[in-house]
C-alpha cells in the first residue's frame, strides 16, 4: 500500500493513438507532443524519451535538495545523461535505465554522496527501484 501524504501536484494528460500514431497533451496545454515508434523516422517522441527526460530532471532536483542540506553549491554545468532502453525477451517487453551524472569540480566522494542521496529521494528512482535494472554512474 502506498504512503498517504499531501498532494503537491497532479499531472494530467490525455493520450490518443498510442505510441505508433499518437499524441499526448497535458490538461494545461504546456505539454503537447506527437508520439512515434523509436526508429520509425516519424515526427514525434516516444515514452522512453519522455521517461528519460522526466527522470533526469527530477533526479537533478533531488541532487539540488541534497546539496542544499549539505550546504554545497552545485556546479552550473551539472548534467545528467539519461538512457532508457526498451527491450524484448521471451517474457515480453521490459525497460532498463542508466543515469550518467556529471558534477565537474566536485570532489568525487562528495559527488557520490549527493548522487546516493538523490537516488533515495527522487520519486522516479523510488518508482523504478526493484522494477527495472538501473545503473547510476558518476562521470
Amino acid at each position: 500500500m502506498s504512503e498517504v501524504g499531501k498532494v503537491l501536484y497532479t499531472a494530467k494528460t490525455r493520450t490518443t493513438g498510442g505510441r505508433e500514431h499518437g499524441a499526448s497533451r497535458s490538461s494545461d496545454g504546456s505539454l503537447d507532443v506527437k508520439l512515434s515508434i523509436p526508429g520509425s523516422g516519424r515526427i514525434g517522441t516516444n515514452p522512453e524519451q519522455l521517461l528519460a527526460a522526466g527522470w533526469s530532471a527530477c533526479f537533478e532536483s533531488a541532487m539540488g535538495i541534497a546539496a542544499r542540506k549539505k550546504k554545497i553549491t552545485l556546479p552550473a554545468d551539472l548534467a545528467i545523461d539519461a538512457a532508457v532502453d526498451l527491450n524484448l525477451a521471451e517474457s515480453g517487453y521490459f525497460l532498463r535505465a542508466r543515469l550518467n551524472v556529471s558534477l565537474p569540480g566536485v570532489d568525487r566522494e562528495v559527488a557520490q554522496a549527493l548522487v546516493d542521496e538523490a537516488d533515495k529521494t527522487c520519486p522516479y528512482s523510488k518508482a523504478t527501484r526493484g522494477n527495472i535494472d538501473v545503473a547510476i554512474n558518476l562521470a
